[in-house]
C-alpha cells in the first residue's frame, strides 16, 4: 500500500455546515458520539494527511477554529446545502486535489481515503466519487482544484447538486461494497447510538 507521504499534498474538507434538521437543528459536527464531537473523530482521521485541512461550517466557528487551518462559510444565510460548502472549499483549496467527506461519517479510514486519493491521481482531471454498491456518494470525493471555476459558474447558475456538477466533468467511482460500515453514515440521533464499527 502507498504510504500517505508518497501521494502528492492535497487539501481536505469536512463539511459541517448543515441545519441539522435531522438532529433537531442541532449542529452535527458538535454532537458528540463515544465521547467526542463527531467533527474530532474526523479531524484525528485526517489531521495526519494534510497541511491545509478545511471545514465548512456555517455555526460555532471559535468551536471549529481548533480543528482547522482554515474555515469556510457559505456566503447566503438559509443553508443552502453541501454544494455551497464543497464550493467555498474549492475557492480557497492549497493544494492540486480537495477530498471532501461529511462530518457526520466517523467511521472512515485512511484506507479509504488513500483509495480515493490514488484513482483521482489515475484519472487526471477527473473527480472521483464514492459509490457504494449502485450508490454514489457524491459528499465523499476528490475534486481536481482546478474545477474552482466550474463549481463556481455552475453555483450561479442555479446548480446545487454535486453529482451532477462532478458528473459533467467526467467523474470516475470508487467502488465500496453495498452497506460498507465505512461508510455509516450517523445524522439521526438514533444512528449515533446504534452504529458499531
Amino acid at each position: 500500500m502507498t504510504a500517505p507521504d508518497a501521494l502528492p499534498p492535497c487539501s481536505i474538507l469536512l463539511l459541517a455546515g448543515g441545519r441539522g434538521q435531522r438532529m433537531g437543528g442541532r449542529d452535527k459536527g458538535l454532537i458528540e458520539w463515544r465521547g467526542e464531537p463527531l467533527i474530532q473523530h474526523l479531524h484525528r482521521l485526517t489531521r495526519p494527511l494534510t497541511d491545509d485541512l478545511i471545514i465548512s461550517c456555517n455555526r460555532n466557528r471559535e468551536q471549529y477554529a481548533r480543528f482547522a487551518d482554515q474555515l469556510v462559510q457559505d456566503d447566503e444565510s438559509d443553508f443552502p446545502g453541501p454544494y455551497a460548502g464543497i464550493r467555498a472549499g474549492l475557492a480557497v483549496a492549497r493544494h492540486a486535489y480537495l477530498l471532501v467527506m461529511p462530518c457526520d461519517s466517523p467511521l472512515l479510514d485512511v484506507g479509504l481515503l488513500e483509495g480515493l486519493r490514488r484513482m483521482a491521481l489515475a484519472h487526471p482531471g477527473k473527480p472521483v466519487m464514492v459509490r457504494q454498491g449502485e450508490q454514489w456518494e457524491p459528499l465523499l470525493c476528490c475534486i481536481p482544484a482546478v474545477h474552482a471555476p466550474v463549481f463556481e459558474a455552475h453555483w450561479q447558475q442555479g446548480q446545487r447538486s454535486p453529482r451532477r456538477t462532478m458528473t459533467d466533468l467526467g467523474a470516475v467511482p470508487f467502488q465500496c461494497p453495498a452497506q460498507d460500515p465505512r461508510l455509516a453514515n450517523l445524522n439521526t440521533p438514533d444512528l449515533l447510538i446504534d452504529v458499531r464499527p
